[in-house]
């Protein structure tokens, strides 16, 4: 198909202006807002941000990244639950959105039936760090220093219900470990704070945390892949560092308000998988250490509802309780 034919049915879809030349304005078309329910420079957001940059082009509209962080993620959802279900105004998040009610005492929606799920985008691993005062080199040293002061270590959590809290409390099982599990806004302030010293560790995604890993403000011990990251080859796997089967990701989703009709749900996730397959073609998305891992808007139904039964098995395994 002809690529101006292509955006033209897209346009169509998302409700753009179509004269009856189907004239070339895309610039008078409405742009799409990806809402980002956490504070810039973390990983998801760092995600919406390389998307909103080769979905653009694809729309033929802008492309806005808006960051509305605070009550695990849950500021920036009711704003996309209370927008038109016009496919231009949308949610970018993680798994902290599909988990609202299993984190949240008094959740104010129910993401899987107040949100239609476009597609998954792409996923990272998580990068375990340390304050860089830490006199702990590799991961045995630290399991062993935290056993013997249990309760004793601060754990940042970018919200709960966050691939990075997910993962930590399967860290606290598998280790037999007490952490003193610190909520903050986002993984940028849990980051500053580990770097500066005020938190002792952080487990998050790699496309958040290698900027600062790379640059020795904080230090990097492990990463929750099968393989080492071309970007930090120093940093062993947990499997290589004594944790064998520790394996999480943080991946990254788009979601409308309930009521957006199919065929604009069907023609933002191809967008999507048009936008992925580009950053894939000219490596855009391996310095971030994000990987394209597109499922289309059924798949990505069913991945999330396998992801919401293991994850909730952790938080009760855990005896998480919600605040």
């Amino acid at each position: 198909m002809p690529a101006l034919k292509r955006r033209t049915l897209l346009l169509a879809a998302l409700g753009g202006p179509l004269g009856g030349a189907v004239a070339a304005v895309d610039a008078q078309a409405a742009p799409l807002r990806l809402v980002v329910p956490f504070a810039p420079g973390g990983g998801v957001d760092a995600a919406a941000r390389v998307l909103a940059g080769a979905l653009a082009p694809r729309l033929g509209t802008p492309v806005l990244v808006e960051n509305h962080p605070g009550a695990s993620g849950t500021i920036g959802g009711r704003l996309v639950l209370g927008a038109a279900p016009d496919g231009r105004t949308l949610l970018f998040s993680a798994a902290t959105h599909v988990f609202t009610r299993q984190v949240l005492a008094r959740p104010p929606y129910d993401p899987q039936a107040d949100f239609a799920p476009v597609a998954r985008f792409g996923r990272t691993p998580l990068l375990l760090v340390v304050a860089p005062g830490r006199g702990e080199r590799d991961l045995q040293q630290l399991l062993a220093a935290i056993r013997a002061e249990p309760g004793g270590w601060s754990a940042g959590v970018p919200a709960y219900g966050a691939p990075g809290h997910l993962a930590m409390l399967d860290l606290e099982r598998r280790a037999g470990l007490k952490l003193n599990l610190v909520p903050y806004k986002g993984t940028q302030p849990a980051l500053m704070d580990v770097a500066g010293g005020h938190a002792d560790l952080l487990l998050d995604s790699l496309v958040a945390l290698q900027p600062l890993a790379r640059a020795g403000r904080v230090r990097a011990l492990a990463i929750s892949a099968a393989d080492r990251s071309p970007l930090l080859p120093r940093v062993p796997t947990f499997a290589e560092a004594g944790l064998p089967a520790f394996v999480h990701h943080s991946w990254y989703g788009l979601w409308a308000p309930r009521d957006t009709p199919d065929e604009r749900i069907e023609a933002l996730a191809q967008a999507v998988a048009g936008a992925a397959a580009a950053l894939k073609s000219r490596q855009a998305l391996r310095p971030l250490g994000l990987e394209a891992a597109v499922l289309g808007s059924d798949e990505f139904r069913i991945f999330v509802a396998n992801e919401l039964a293991a994850g909730s098995e952790l938080l009760r395994q855990s005896g998480f309780h919600a605040d």
